[in-house]
């Protein structure tokens, strides 16, 4: 009796059918996030949080120059009590407020701190204008150079500024534009506070510091 015999079937391994499969679906994952805006939301999200780390950093950096400036000017003009203090009680104000990149998703913490700054700027401001009638302080060394310092620095804030502004205004654009704001409602993209002024113009001009 003749024996038949059949050809021997090889089935691939799981693992092995499994790899490819992995990677189509790895690629087809990066296309459509791609796709919906979401490597553009990380993108500018980091750029919002880098921007408002800079604003941070200058205010702080004006906040560290007034007790020494406010020193300065009492040793001329120490009967200048309350504008003296008004500037001591915004700067505490103003320091006193915590910040942080969560700040950004709390407008009512941003106001807060925009308020503070604000109200710091407006002290501040009056406080220099005191040296108008004193020469003597005018004149002295340490003055100037603390003159020289915020008037520096009173330039970086508006130019830190600015820039979160144009940061937070590419940001918001692609949180609300259609198909991307699916998917900042999807990952939780909120739109972001932005700094407000009565007059737009503030925003590129700094207190006057100059005598």
């Amino acid at each position: 009796m003749r024996a038949w015999s059949f050809p021997s079937l090889t089935f691939a391994s799981p693992t092995r059918l499994w790899a490819p499969l992995r990677w189509l679906m790895l690629a087809s994952l990066a296309t459509m996030l791609t796709a919906c805006g979401y490597n553009d939301f990380q993108a500018k999200d980091e750029g919002v949080k880098a921007a408002w780390g800079e604003v941070v950093n200058q205010y702080q950096r004006r906040a560290d120059l007034i007790p020494n400036l406010v020193n300065t000017v009492k040793g001329y003009a120490s009967h200048e009590r309350e504008t003296l203090e008004a500037v001591t009680r915004a700067r505490a104000a103003a320091t006193s407020i915590q910040v942080s990149p969560e700040t950004l998703e709390n407008p009512e913490a941003f106001q807060r701190f925009q308020q503070a700054q604000g109200e710091l700027s407006g002290a501040l401001s009056r406080l220099l204008a005191v040296a108008e009638n004193y020469p003597q302080l005018k004149a002295d060394a340490s003055f100037r150079d603390l003159q020289s310092q915020l008037e520096g620095t009173e330039n970086r804030i508006t130019v830190a500024r600015q820039r979160y502004i144009a940061a937070v205004r590419d940001y918001n654009v692609l949180a609300r534009s259609f198909p991307t704001n699916l998917t900042a409602k999807v990952f939780g993209y909120e739109v972001r506070p932005s700094f407000t002024v009565e007059n737009e113009k503030a925003i590129s001009k700094p207190p006057e510091v100059k005598f």
